[in-house]
């Protein structure tokens, strides 16, 4: 009688031991985050070493095809066909695992001035681009991969990269009689013209008679044009050259 007591008993403190080792409010699955494989979701793929020298979306499909001795459903759209796709060498990968790598390596941030034609403003911006091989559902061996390009960078923007910092020495301009005003003036008279309304910043030094020049590097190029014109004219003359040769007037 005591020993089926003593069964009795085990057999109902190990369900209640179980009960409580389980954390409670802990799902029994997590759903990955998205553009993630789960490695366990996709070990029954075929695995294969593969040296890609880079290429197109199709000559990578080709590739794969090769390696692994097995058709590849792949949809590739027109205005991707002729994309670039970075080389690659990896070993015992699925296609699942190769093309997610891929995905993930291609995405690149940008920054953009964008221009509003109508108003002549500018405003900053940041977009995200990223390109690859995805499928619905969890990859098998019959899933059709089809090819996607995200945030297209198309459109009337021009690459902006951060403000740039330059010196400029007026020294030989103020020499030849010009003054600090007829640069800036000169300067802020060519952005207008070119509807640019966020003009770089522009600061005089007295001390060291050097320009100082904050913005971006597609708007310092006009500084560079503007004290090249100056070099190559004739220069004026000094106050101090007037005053001398009207001395030596008879």
């Amino acid at each position: 009688m005591k020993k089926y007591l003593l069964l009795l008993l085990s057999g109902s403190i190990l369900p209640f031991n179980m009960a409580f080792g389980q954390p409670v409010g802990v799902p029994s699955a997590v759903s990955p985050p998205d553009g993630y494989v789960l490695i366990k979701n996709t070990n029954s793929l075929a695995k294969f070493d593969l040296d890609f020298s880079g290429g197109t979306p199709k000559d990578l499909v080709k590739e794969v095809e090769k390696v692994t001795g097995k058709p590849l459903n792949a949809v590739i759209p027109d205005g991707c066909a002729d994309l670039k796709i970075p080389a690659a060498s990896v070993k015992n990968v699925t296609t699942a695992q190769l093309f997610t790598a891929l995905r993930l390596v291609s995405k690149n941030t940008r920054r953009y001035c964008v221009i509003n034609g109508a108003l002549g403003e500018e405003d900053r911006m940041e977009r995200t681009m990223t390109y690859g091989f995805q499928t619905e559902g969890v990859p098998n061996e019959n899933s059709i991969w089809y090819f996607i390009k995200e945030g297209d960078d198309s459109g009337p923007y021009i690459v902006s990269g951060p403000p740039v910092c330059r010196f400029y020495q007026l020294s030989p301009y103020l020499e030849a009689g010009y003054k600090v005003e007829d640069v800036t003036t000169a300067l802020e008279t060519g952005w207008k013209m070119l509807g640019i309304t966020r003009t770089p910043e522009i600061t005089y030094h007295k001390d060291t008679k050097v320009l100082i020049v904050v913005g971006d590097t597609d708007k310092l190029k006009i500084i560079d044009d503007l004290l090249k014109q100056l070099s190559a004219g004739k220069p004026k003359e000094k106050m101090n050259d007037k005053a001398a040769n009207k001395s030596k007037d008879p």
